[in-house]
């Protein structure tokens, strides 16, 4: 497919394009990747059966007076490599292996330290070694000189054989002895390694329970950055810390900085009971953002992040909990009037748009009933009753005390559901008396009127539900629902007021 001039072009490209296969290939547009790496195959096996039997001998970098005089050198200087090298500049230190072994002062002891590419030890070289460093009958140097390895290579050797804290250093006893070839043996060996590890899980178990106050059962490795310092912390007289940091999979620097950061203490230790005050003052219905308003008021500034963290580990979360909705529809017993405000619950002044509906709480002594009247402009209950039965009384007591605050050009669109409250004669007339204009939901259709539906969530999230009413009278209860009403029009920050309660964001118009 392609002549000899095809691929001598590529094959001189690839060369002359620093063995850049792409760039060949986009030069010339061919040929393959694949063919291209063929033909230089065949190439350079062309040109190395060609150049076999008349090699050409590179010029030597080194004379043969600085070879003699850094041969000399090693051997009159206490035969030391390194040092050699070091003192003249020169060569290399597997260079000057390959002058000693052809000197004829290299003995077979230099000779075994000095093999360029010596195969790798075998387990049976090392456990020899280890065992000749154990007994200490020479030092360690020429231990290390004796197998033609360096003192750190040998007892890098000890350490994987024997562990970190098998003692390498003492009169040896026949057990030791003993112990040492059972150890040395590579199963064994292996089994000891395995127990202990095992041991160094257990060990953090046990600590994270002790320290933490975690289950057993817990994955170690799923412990934030602080909690497993203090772990190591607690386990650094048995285990070195780079065992515990690589059972812990914590980088060395992390420990360090976690550790420089409990050192300094808590920076938040002042705010904590601030928050647990504003969450406890407030129903334990603030989350992050609201608790952060209560703080900037307070001149205490803090990031919603920062504020979000001290909560989760105060344990400041606010509970949720659903339960059946009260429902007051008894039939059709007066024809039903239009959804005039039409899901539109936006009011540019205060008493254009009031909704109203009531809701039931169940506690031991009975069940209590609430009918507000809640302003759409800012969400303030206007006037509220509370009763232990859903009647008329409840709704048009509060409807009468609602108009008594209002001017004689105030008249208020006031919607409903097809409750029956709304629809008997009383309310009715109530309405027509006072000027105000009816609205009712369509049947079944909780969003035509949220408002008050959002009022009533709020109510049984941050009041009801998470508290106990246990040994509470009917009394007890009203007078506390009473009283979180009023929290609600004048304290609760509510986000789409900016931050204000009803009744601040009212009079913040007002001026």
């Amino acid at each position: 497919m392609y002549s000899k001039a095809d691929k001598k072009r590529a094959i001189e490209l690839y060369y002359q394009y620093h063995h850049s296969w792409s760039a060949v290939t986009r030069e010339l547009g061919y040929p393959s990747l694949g063919a291209l790496k063929r033909w230089i195959k065949d190439y350079e096996e062309d040109a190395k059966a060609t150049h076999t039997d008349t090699p050409r001998k590179r010029k030597p970098k080194y004379s043969d007076t600085q070879r003699q005089a850094a041969v000399d050198h090693f051997f009159e200087h206490g035969q030391f490599i390194t040092k050699t090298v070091k003192a003249l500049g020169y060569p290399s230190r597997q260079l000057l292996r390959e002058w000693l072994l052809e000197d004829p002062r290299c003995d077979d002891t230099l000779r075994s330290r000095t093999v360029v590419n010596k195969p790798a030890a075998t387990e049976e070289v090392k456990a020899k070694a280890v065992e000749a460093l154990y007994k200490r009958e020479v030092p360690a140097r020429e231990i290390a000189e004796d197998f033609g390895v360096s003192r750190e290579t040998l007892y890098g050797w000890k350490r994987d054989v024997l562990g970190e804290t098998f003692p390498a250093k003492q009169a040896p006893s026949l057990s030791d002895e003993r112990s040492a070839e059972k150890i040395v043996n590579p199963e064994v060996s292996s089994l000891q390694a395995r127990i202990k590890e095992l041991e160094l899980q257990n060990d953090i178990l046990l600590q994270v329970n002790a320290l933490l106050k975690k289950d057993l059962g817990i994955d170690h490795l799923n412990l934030t950055n602080r909690e497993k310092v203090q772990v190591i912390d607690a386990l650094r007289d048995k285990y070195s810390l780079n065992t515990l940091l690589k059972a812990l999979q914590l980088s060395k620097s992390s420990y360090f900085y976690q550790r420089d950061a409990i050192a300094k203490g808590d920076k938040y230790e002042a705010i904590r009971p601030r928050l647990k005050v504003i969450f406890k003052q407030n129903y334990e219905s603030y989350g992050y953002r609201r608790i952060k308003m209560e703080l900037d008021d307070e001149g205490i500034h803090l990031s919603e992040k920062v504020i979000r963290r001290l909560m989760s580990e105060e344990g400041l979360e606010v509970t949720v909990t659903r339960c059946r909705k009260y429902s007051s529809y008894a039939g059709e017993i007066t024809p039903a009037v239009p959804n005039i405000l039409d899901r539109d619950f936006q009011a540019e002044a205060p008493n254009q748009k009031l909704v109203t509906d009531i809701t039931e709480s169940s506690i031991q002594a009975g069940k209590v009933y609430l009918s507000p009247l809640i302003d759409c402009f800012d969400g303030q209950i206007t006037s509220w009753t509370i009763g232990t039965s859903p009647n008329a009384e409840l709704v048009n007591t509060m409807l009468s005390a609602a108009a008594e605050t209002f001017t004689l050009n105030e008249k208020p669109i006031v919607h409903s559901d097809r409750g029956a409250h709304y629809r008997w004669p009383g309310w009715i007339e109530l309405m027509n008396g006072f000027g105000f204009t009816r609205s009712m939901s369509k049947k079944a259709s909780t969003p035509d009127n949220a408002q008050a539906e959002s009022f009533f969530g709020h109510l049984k999230t941050e009041f009801f539900y998470n508290r106990s009413w246990l040994g509470k009278s009917i009394d007890d209860f009203t007078k506390e629902l009473d009283l979180y009403i009023e929290w609600y029009n004048t304290k609760r920050r509510k986000k789409v007021l900016g931050g204000k309660s009803p009744q601040e964001y009212r009079q913040s118009k007002a001026a």
